[in-house]
């Protein structure tokens, strides 16, 4: 860098999965792009590890799965309701997931964050590594026109920046897109991993799956009466195990995160597939949880806000999904601006076509269809009532107790959920609230 500020047409700040497809779709539309990344390379300070899904990428990189740095193939998805003492498990298996385009796939974010960079540098953009944007720039009438850099050389001047800086997001904090209930501390989840190192062969064993094929298990409980849920994933030589916690509910309570992780590979149901293994890494991430209504203001002049900047993680349950959202944020972001810088109208309205191009696809569709399901599931009774009356309701169905008869299940939920503490109206509101979020 020089020292004259930079003049390009587009700074994108963060090298992420928004960052770098936005900074593709800009560079393929013929824009000189500067994509901006803190670390030493793209990837480096993300300790994500964890399932992705890609098939976005089928608009920007066809045949992607020939070269993506994935570790398997999610063929196995298991959801497991866990008590103390008791698990219950819906799984499922998909050969159709074996195959070209697949489904998801573990991945670690290092390696599939720089593959993206890569991408976006083959067409030309200018990936400039180990500098932060500590600021925005602006000019006489306050518009938005670059960034300041943590370079003494290094303000980087631009007809529109990008925002893709995480979940923290200080430019758009910065810019006032944020109002003060969206970045509430009871809108984040800290999501805390452990990486387990084991023979492949013995991954492949436990968790019944060949080859390149995957398992990706997704547990509500057994997170310590901590509101949140716990995974594990399957990588090829390692597991991705872990929780991921309402924060004012961690910080009401006197356990750490790792004691949490302990318990949980403890649990009769989770010790046998992590036995043996050999924690390698230990890494914690800020998960923006509530959904829709933690989303900030999109626009403004001169700057747009992608990926977890922009709040778009969809964490309902039975979806848990976040890299897609960020690839096809950052690259309508990148086509908006494209189409905004032909039209020479960089301002908060000429930049709209990103929002409607949002509203038209999953991105902003999902968020509103599912704008519930946050609260639903990060809801004491679905945390911590009823686990355990799903776990009795199966121990007794199965259960065979002669010589008294069978009581019928109708009797045995009813039973089950009294002893919970779940009310009739509780239930019904919350059935008619999934309904509705997932119906």
């Amino acid at each position: 860098m020089t020292a004259e500020p930079v003049a390009v047409d587009v700074v994108v700040v963060g090298a992420g999965p928004a960052g770098s497809c936005a900074a593709t779709a800009l560079a393929r539309r013929g824009h000189s792009v500067i994509l901006l990344e803190r670390g030493p390379f793209a990837g480096s300070k993300n300790m994500y590890g964890g399932v992705v899904y890609p098939r976005i990428l089928d608009q920007l990189h066809p045949n992607w799965w020939e070269e993506v740095p994935i570790q398997r193939w999610i063929t196995r998805r298991s959801t497991m309701v866990l008590t103390d003492s008791q698990a219950m498990t819906v799984d499922f298996r998909s050969q159709h997931w074996a195959d070209p385009p697949y489904n998801g796939a573990t991945a670690y974010r290092p390696d599939f964050d720089h593959w993206l960079a890569q991408k976006a540098e083959a067409d030309g953009v200018q990936v400039v590594t180990s500098t932060t944007a500590v600021g925005l720039l602006r000019d006489e009438a306050g518009r938005i026109v670059g960034v300041r850099t943590d370079r003494p050389d290094g303000d980087l001047r631009a007809s529109v920046v990008i925002a893709c800086d995480g979940v923290n997001s200080f430019l758009a904090k910065e810019a006032g897109l944020f109002r003060e209930h969206q970045t509430a501390a009871d809108n984040y989840t800290v999501g805390v991993k452990e990486t387990i190192a084991l023979p492949r062969d013995v991954i492949e064993q436990r968790f019944g799956v060949r080859g390149r094929e995957g398992v990706d298990i997704e547990i509500l409980g057994g997170t310590g009466g901590v509101n949140g849920g716990g995974f594990v994933y399957t990588n090829l030589d390692t597991l991705g195990v872990g929780v991921v916690l309402k924060l004012p509910a961690l910080a009401a309570q006197q356990q750490r995160p790792e004691e949490i992780i302990a318990d949980l590979k403890a649990h009769p149901a989770i010790a046998p597939l992590v036995e043996g293994g050999e924690v390698v890494e230990y890494s914690a991430h800020l998960i923006p949880e509530a959904g829709r209504s933690m989303m900030p203001t999109l626009t403004t002049d001169g700057m747009l806000v992608a990926g977890d900047a922009a709040s778009m993680c969809l964490a309902a349950g039975i979806w848990l999904e976040g890299v897609n959202f960020a690839m096809a944020s950052g690259m309508y972001a990148g086509e908006a601006t494209a189409d905004a810088l032909a039209a020479g109208d960089t301002s908060a309205p000429g930049l709209a076509g990103y929002e409607r191009r949002l509203g038209d696809t999953f991105v902003l569709r999902d968020h509103d269809k599912l704008h519930r399901a946050p609260g639903l599931v990060l809801s004491d009774r679905v945390q911590h009532q009823y686990p355990q009356m799903i776990a009795n309701v199966v121990e007794r169905v199965f259960r065979v107790d002669n010589p008294q008869p069978k009581p019928g299940l109708r009797r045995i939920v009813r039973e089950e959920r009294k002893r919970a503490g779940i009310g009739i109206r509780d239930l019904a509101r919350d059935a008619w609230t999934g309904l509705r979020s997932f119906g």
